[in-house]
C-alpha cells in the first residue's frame, strides 16, 4: 500500500471490529450463559487478524493525538443506551461496518485478506440474528413469570 494513511484506517477498523465482537461475546457468555454462541463469537474475533508484518505497519502509523474525532468527541447518541439489546445492536453494527471497511481497503493490497473480512461480516450477520432470537425468547420467559 502506497498511502500510509490507509494503515490508520485499517488500524482503527480492526480495533473497532474486535471491540464490538468482544462486547457481544461477553453478553452471550455472561448474560445468556450461551456457550455455543460465545465460542462462535470468539472464533470470529480470533479470525479477525492480519499478518504480523502488516500489524507492525498499522501500529507504526497509529497517531491518536492527531485524530480529528478523538475520544473527547462523542455524539449524544453514543453517551447513553436504553438497554442491553441496544448495546448489543450498536456493537454488532459497529463490528459489521468495520469488517466492511477492512474488506474494501484490503482489496488494495491482498484479496485473500479482503475475503476473510467479507466472511467475517456475513458471520456477524448470522450471529446477530441468533442474538435477536435469544432476546425474544428471554423476554418471553421473563414475562411469563
Amino acid at each position: 500500500m502506497e498511502n500510509k494513511k490507509i494503515y490508520r484506517i485499517i488500524d482503527a477498523n480492526l480495533n473497532r471490529l474486535k471491540e464490538g465482537i468482544r462486547v457481544a461475546e461477553d453478553i452471550a457468555r455472561y448474560y445468556f450463559d450461551n456457550k455455543d454462541l460465545t465460542i462462535k463469537l470468539k472464533i470470529v474475533r480470533h479470525s479477525a487478524k492480519l499478518p504480523d508484518e502488516f500489524l507492525e505497519k498499522i501500529i507504526t502509523e497509529r497517531n491518536i493525538s492527531t485524530d480529528v474525532l478523538n475520544s473527547k468527541t462523542v455524539l449524544n447518541s453514543e453517551k447513553k443506551r436504553k438497554d442491553l439489546k441496544d448495546i448489543l445492536i450498536s456493537n454488532m453494527r459497529r463490528a459489521e461496518e468495520s469488517s466492511r471497511v477492512l474488506e474494501e481497503l484490503l482489496k488494495l493490497d491482498d484479496e485473500v485478506l479482503s475475503d476473510n473480512f467479507k466472511k467475517i461480516r456475513y458471520q456477524l450477520y448470522n450471529l446477530e440474528q441468533i442474538f435477536f432470537t435469544l432476546f425474544y425468547f428471554f423476554k418471553r420467559r421473563i414475562n411469563s413469570y
